[in-house]
């Protein structure tokens, strides 16, 4: 399906591109710390709301 040299590019883009993200968001962390305060929440609330809707489709399926 795929050459060995495209499972080889594919491993190393994904390799680098880690990489890079990881430099970058230690880079920007202060600025992370700043202007994304209290967003831990949301994500709990938007993981929280999306269990209530697979809840209520399960109990009243």
């Amino acid at each position: 399906m795929f050459s060995k040299g495209q499972i080889i590019f594919a491993i190393l883009f994904i390799i680098v591109f880690a990489i890079v993200i990881g430099y970058t968001y230690r880079k920007d962390l202060k600025l992370h710390k700043k202007f994304y305060a209290g967003s831990l929440w949301i994500l709990i609330a938007f993981i929280a709301f999306i269990a209530l809707i697979s809840a209520i489709k399960f109990f009243f399926k």
